[in-house]
């Protein structure tokens, strides 16, 4: 029986005897190096050609050798756990931290306030029968804004004027009574004079005299407490009026015709106020600035305000006083700000924002 027996290629056995001639131990440092022999040539050509058919499959895209792949990548300009030194840079050299560059203005925000504003209440109680205005109209000094019916006050002014009357004709009747006294005394003191009359009856007509001057005084008095009495009737009166304190504009109006209304010292709440009056050519921005600026902050350094309602008009602010205090929940200060040429139609409540430029040395620009 035949066995048939498979040699390798020609080619297979010549590249296999070529490989196993190359030899990796070292060669000793006494001997001399030996020539490149024909063998070790072509060994190293077969190596470059390995190289160049498995080329692409090694340098393929993404392909990462595994001595590498959990090696940290860092970005440009930092370094990692072994800390890579730059050239020219000496080991165990710190970097000083970069220091940030200086604020060049100081802003904070804060609203317009009035500076001249109150709630308007009624000093008597009363029902609302006339409300002579409209949230948004401006009135002068003195102008009447609400008018309330009391009738209480009415009499009270009536029966003044009666108490009054009457005070009058009293004191007529003491000074009568009065003259006569002083006519009764002197005829008793020439009598006297002539002793006609005892010294008992002249020291009585003196009496009377003294008595009747008493009384006149008295009455005199009265007509001043009646004046008074009339006076305050006829202020509570008046008062049903409400009138403007001074010059300004309605913003807030919180009474209508038919209300009943609480006096002054009667009112608690806001709300049970008339209306509120603002002068709206003396206003403001309140603004909130950080503490730590504080110390850079004085009195008539100026900036620059914009309005939220009004971004396209900024125009110039200058401080006119820091708050006492700070505040501790936000870590602020509050700064009362004058306007200069602010923009038309301005209205308490407004929100802005302010700047204060910094110079280059840190100073704050005037």
């Amino acid at each position: 029986m035949n066995h048939h027996i498979d040699h390798p290629p020609r080619h297979a056995l010549s590249l296999a005897e070529t490989l196993g001639s190359l030899s990796f131990e070292p060669v000793p440092a006494h001997l001399p190096p030996r020539g490149l022999s024909r063998r070790s040539v072509l060994a190293s050509g077969l190596l470059v050609l390995a190289a160049g058919l498995g080329g692409t499959a090694i340098l393929a895209p993404g392909w990462v050798p595994s001595w590498m792949a959990n090696q940290p990548v860092h970005p440009p300009g930092e370094t990692g756990a072994l800390g890579h030194i730059a050239p020219g840079v000496a080991a165990g050299h710190v970097a000083p931290p970069v220091a940030p560059s200086p604020a060049r203005e100081i802003t904070g925000s804060g609203f317009v306030i009035p500076e001249q504003g109150t709630r308007v209440y009624s000093k008597y109680e009363g029902r609302v029968v006339a409300v002579a205005v409209t949230a948004g109209d401006v009135v002068v000094r003195g102008q009447a804004l609400v008018v309330l019916e009391d009738r209480d006050a009415r009499f009270g002014l009536e029966q003044a004027q009666a108490g009054k009357a009457a005070a009058g004709l009293q004191e007529v009747a003491r000074r009568i009574d009065l003259l006569q006294s002083e006519t009764e005394r002197d005829r008793m003191e020439r009598l006297f004079v002539s002793d006609a009359v005892s010294k008992q009856a002249l020291e009585l007509a003196r009496l009377r005299q003294q008595q009747a001057e008493n009384a006149a005084a008295q009455a005199r008095q009265a007509v001043e407490s009646a004046d008074i009495a009339l006076r305050m009737a006829r202020d509570r009166l008046d008062e049903q009026t409400v009138s403007a304190p001074f010059a300004g504009m309605v913003t807030g109006l919180s009474v209508h015709v038919g209300d009943t209304v609480l006096a002054r010292a009667d009112s608690v709440r806001e709300d049970q106020s008339l209306l509120t009056l603002t002068d709206m050519d003396r206003l403001a921005i309140d603004a909130d600035v950080a503490e730590a600026t504080i110390a850079t902050l004085t009195q008539g350094l100026g900036g620059e305000a914009v309005l939220d309602a009004f971004p396209e008009q900024p125009f110039r602010v200058a401080i006119r006083r820091l708050a006492p205090v700070a505040s501790a929940e936000k870590g602020t200060v509050t700064l009362r700000l004058d306007l200069v040429d602010p923009p038309k139609g301005l209205r308490p409540n407004m929100a802005a924002r302010i700047r204060i430029p910094i110079t280059t040395t840190g100073d704050i620009a005037q």
